[in-house]
């Protein structure tokens, strides 16, 4: 269990402040009044916030606790140019003032609490034309990935898609989509991000409700995958196949970009067109073929839309009727998709260190 933020002040404006702080980033907080910190609390705090009250009240009382990294004190009155000496005793990283420097100790916050560690293997997935199976493999690499033990976060990218949550059989999940997110700026929690999403077979999910069709504002998208990034192991990111600004702003976020293209010729000339738009945003985008007998094989199908090949990806039999029963994607680890996505999963490793 992660440890408290570390809160002394016996200025109940500064506590309410600081504690509005650590609740928006997720963070837990442990309040001291009065008397003198336990070492142990003081060394294991992840991050220590002192009021410039309590700093006033310690001058000539002896020296704090021990020099540590993450000590902030923090104060209110501009004018006082006494609390950096006050910082300096105390052995303060920053200095602050609120309410002025409160997004910078929001971001502070949120990064004490956020697991160190590779940001998160960060896959998108786009359909060369319609019905290709973008979202039905998506999922599959979402729900092999979890399967795997690895933390891993599926986004529905596509706000007209009808919902992945329905593709996982978790439409009446509680917790926020989408539309929650929707104002989202700057710095979020990575910790709180997951801690919130509705979680189904092991996948932490964003997706979007059946409401009417909010616009995402591109500073949206990136703050939430900056967020689900940061945690590590795999984010799948289902796509649509126009670009407006939330898309590109996951285009430019992917480690890997997957384009699936049924084995004929209408869904080459589609992924063309998409590989002209969304192929100059994505660092490495390749072609995922639909095989079926007679059609164009997958060789055939990178050379035409000038991409690497990723695999081919035969149809899987019965997936149509496990979907009705409420078996995502991927959840038959002997079926095609999963056995297809655990492969996927396992090239991407070495490029990509401990991130998945």
């Amino acid at each position: 269990m992660a440890e408290s933020i570390l809160i002394l002040t016996e200025d109940e404006d500064l506590l309410d402040d600081l504690l509005r702080l650590c609740a928006a980033a997720g963070a837990e907080s442990e309040v001291v009044h009065g008397g003198p910190v336990a070492a142990g609390q003081w060394e294991r705090a992840p991050l220590v916030l002192v009021g410039d009250d309590r700093a006033v009240a310690r001058q000539g009382a002896g020296r704090w606790p021990g020099r540590r990294p993450g000590v902030l004190l923090v104060g209110r009155d501009l004018d006082d140019p006494t609390i950096w000496a006050r910082g300096v005793a105390l052995g303060a990283e920053q200095v602050l003032h609120l309410p002025g420097d409160e997004p910078w100790l929001a971001d502070r916050i949120a990064d004490a609490i956020d697991r160190p560690g590779h940001p998160a293997l960060t896959v998108g997935v786009i359909g060369g034309r319609g019905g290709a199976g973008a979202s039905s493999l998506a999922c599959a690499l979402a729900v092999t990935s979890a399967r795997q033990g690895k933390r891993t976060v599926l986004v529905d990218g596509d706000p007209l898609g009808g919902g992945l949550d329905i593709l996982l059989g978790g439409e009446r999940a509680p917790g926020p989509r989408w539309p929650a997110f929707v104002s989202a700026r700057g710095r979020l929690s990575g910790s709180a991000l997951d801690e919130s999403l509705p979680r189904l077979h092991g996948v932490s999910l964003l997706s979007w409700d059946r409401a009417d069709g909010a616009r995402l504002p591109g500073e949206a998208m990136c703050t939430v995958l900056t967020a689900a990034r940061r945690g590590g192991g795999l984010v799948v990111v289902d796509l649509p196949r126009v670009v407006d600004e939330a898309v590109g702003e996951a285009l430019a976020q992917l480690d890997l970009g997957l384009l699936v293209v049924p084995g004929e010729l209408r869904a080459v000339a589609g992924a063309q067109r998409v590989v002209a738009t969304a192929g100059a945003m994505v660092r490495d985008l390749r072609v995922v073929a639909r095989t079926t007998s007679g059609g164009l094989a997958g060789a055939e199908l990178a050379r035409l839309l000038g991409l690497s090949l990723a695999g081919e990806l035969p149809d899987e039999p019965g997936l149509s009727a496990a979907s009705d029963a409420g078996e995502p994607p991927g959840t038959d680890a002997k079926g095609v998709l999963a056995r297809f996505s655990a492969t996927l999963i396992e090239r991407a490793r070495p490029a990509l260190g401990a991130a998945v």
